[in-house]
């Protein structure tokens, strides 16, 4: 498992980084964050996407412009086409990189808005990704110095996009990293990848070398919620994207994500998602 605090090294003689990830099993869950921002264009593949406080689902074309030191991850479902494999073409850079190019050039001063939009995380509309799709694709098979002209292209492009959705909610926008930023990193991970088969509050405390009362401190410091909410949030936003990526029987969902009784899960999920698994999973098959 990658650390939480990625780091990033752009090859020699560029001004940012990018990767072209391919992966013919799955997109694994791997909660981090790094300093620079990072657009990702997701292809041939359906899942859950976990920025800030954020979860959600991700199709084919799925388009997202992430801020600097938001955590966040992909977690795969399935793919679209079954023989081709899960593929994200991931840029990043820093954001005193974007203010240059809006300082310097007055024509992409419109740059530097969409990046600080981009604080709580962007999803753009399916319009602009599919507008932009073609320029990021080409941009990979680019020299360097036509992949930063694509690059700047995608950004002017993407900032004319008045209908971005911003995901995570404010107060997820991490603060200037203390002496507790590996304590929450730590919480948070073991919860992400426990969260399905139960955890305890002396746990997670034992995790974070705190006190009950120390870590529900830091936890709500940093995150804005209780750790059980947020290990429901987590929970309910697996089981939507089973009830919407696959055909299993509801209880078997509940099961899936941790839950020891369905009455509990179609109450926490009506209450958070505001309709019941079965009408969600209904209203998401109509919509398609």
């Amino acid at each position: 498992m990658k650390p939480f605090l990625e780091k990033l090294q752009p090859s020699p003689g560029t001004s940012w980084a990018m990767l072209n990830r391919r992966l013919d099993d799955e997109i694994p869950f791997q909660w981090h964050h790094h300093p620079e921002l990072e657009l990702t264009l997701t292809l041939n593949s359906r899942g859950q996407r976990f920025i800030g406080d954020h979860i959600g689902g991700y199709d084919d074309g799925d388009l997202v412009l992430i801020g600097p030191n938001l955590p966040h991850s992909w977690s795969s479902t399935e793919k679209v086409e079954q023989g081709e494999p899960h593929v994200a073409l991931v840029m990043w850079f820093r954001p005193e990189w974007a203010q240059t190019l809006s300082q310097t050039f007055v024509e992409l001063k419109s740059v530097a808005a969409v990046v600080e939009r981009a604080a709580t995380g962007l999803k753009f509309t399916d319009t602009y990704a599919a507008r932009a799709r073609p320029v990021i694709e080409d941009l990979f098979t680019r020299s360097a110095d036509e992949r930063l002209l694509c690059l700047m292209q995608v950004l002017n492009m993407l900032a004319q996009d008045a209908g971005a959705e911003p995901l995570a909610s404010p107060r997820s926008v991490p603060a200037p990293a203390g002496s507790d930023r590996s304590r929450i990193d730590r919480v948070l991970d073991h919860i992400h990848l426990n969260y399905a088969s139960g955890l305890s509050l002396a746990e997670l405390a034992d995790v974070a070398a705190l006190s009950p009362s120390g870590l529900h401190r830091l936890f709500r410091r940093h995150t804005h919620m209780s750790i059980t909410d947020y290990i429901m949030r987590l929970k309910i936003g697996e089981a939507c994207a089973m009830l919407s990526g696959t055909s299993k029987p509801i209880a078997h969902i509940a099961e899936a994500v941790g839950y020891e009784t369905l009455a509990n899960f179609n109450r926490q999920f009506k209450a958070l998602k505001g309709l019941t698994p079965r009408s969600y999973r209904q209203s998401f098959r109509a919509a398609g």
